[in-house]
């Protein structure tokens, strides 16, 4: 059955490294009998300036229509000055919600030709595998009421609601220990119980999970440790599992350590399999249109693509591999780049792993 993927280039260099990622996907279709059919659609500040919307009706239909969306970045000073419903991150936030994206998983690996570029020493992160799975549609981004207004005192006061309820949090434990299964047994469930309310009903919940899950490893850390143990000892963690504000930081955080966090690709699923595949990284409307955006967090992404919702475990390991044999090779964009290697552009980034994959 053709699997139907729509590509949300969006804004910054989010156009630029989506091409490269469509080569990969059209190198897999012609040589490797990946049946896939390819759309695009408007997101972001590109749709701003099209049709005055971050997610048009006709992209969010296209999404809701497509098995898998491919995006790639969002956002710039072009549309700072957009009230907030308006700005091109309320589009990402609301094709999330729409889509009903609950688990969002960010992986930080460390490929080994990169250890040098760490922000930490190579012994402290040779080696890093971690799975951050994040909740992605509750918590504090998403709780009412929120708002701004004068108080009483005539002060201009803000507010936001950190809010969960048992069956938010169950799914997306569910899912963590799920992948926590696939990986190496064991997760870490990052909350605030000391303080909060919503952390200590989060923990109770993971704690009646646990008792399904009597193969898996459960821990608990608050999340102002975790922060520090992430820099202190990264490889104590496997998968981690937190809410939606806690997971924003850590996994940027997390993204650090890898060197680049041109490097990593992240998913947000549904409950059936679903999906939404895009760097970690930005719209970087800095670099824009100079070929010199790093390509591999999207092409990784793809590969997640192909691992999470397409179902084929081997093109996905395919693609890995050929990241890997372009490091090996000694090719280096600007943000990975040293004294030593190969300076390589977007475009021949890409087409370094395209003809790897031929």
């Amino acid at each position: 059955m053709t699997a139907r993927i729509l590509v949300m280039p969006g804004d910054g260099v989010g156009p630029e490294i989506c091409r490269e990622a469509v080569r990969v996907l059209d190198t897999l279709a012609t040589d490797h009998g990946l049946d896939i059919m390819l759309e695009e659609a408007l997101v972001g500040g590109a749709a701003i300036d099209a049709t005055g919307d971050p997610l048009p009706e006709s992209s969010l239909e296209a999404a809701r229509a497509a098995d898998a969306v491919l995006f790639g970045a969002i956002g710039g000073p072009a549309w700072d000055d957009q009230p907030r419903d308006k700005r091109p991150e309320s589009g990402l936030l609301r094709l999330r919600a729409e889509l009903d994206l609950f688990a969002n998983l960010r992986p930080a690996i460390l490929y080994p030709q990169l250890a040098h570029v760490s922000a930490l020493k190579r012994d402290i992160v040779a080696g890093l595998d971690i799975m951050i799975v994040r909740e992605l549609t509750g918590g504090i981004y998403f709780g009412k009421p929120s708002g701004m207004h004068k108080n009483a005192n005539g002060k201009r006061e803000a507010f936001n609601t950190m809010r969960y309820d048992e069956g938010e949090i169950s799914r997306i434990g569910r899912a963590a220990f799920d992948i926590a299964r696939a990986r190496g047994g064991r997760l870490c469930s990052v909350d605030k119980a000391n303080v909060l309310d919503v952390s200590q009903l989060w923990r109770d919940v993971m704690n009646e999970l646990g008792r399904e899950y009597e193969d898996i490893e459960l821990t608990h850390m608050y999340v102002d440790n975790a922060a520090m143990q992430l820099v202190r000892a990264p490889k104590q963690f496997d998968t981690v599992v937190t809410s939606n504000l806690f997971g924003d930081v850590l996994s940027d955080a997390a993204a650090m350590l890898t060197g680049s966090i041109g490097m990593l690709p992240s998913a947000s699923m549904d409950a059936n399999g679903k999906g939404l595949y895009e760097p970690v990284h930005g719209s970087a409307p800095d670099i824009a249109g100079q070929d010199v955006a790093n390509p591999l967090a999207v092409i990784l992404s793809v590969a997640m693509m192909l691992r999470y919702t397409l179902k084929r475990p081997d093109l996905a390991k395919k693609v890995e591999n050929a990241v890997g044999y372009a490091l090996d090779r000694g090719l280096r964009t600007r943000d990975i780049m040293d004294d030593e290697k190969q300076i390589a552009s977007t475009q021949e980034m890409g087409g370094a792993i395209v003809d790897m994959l031929r």
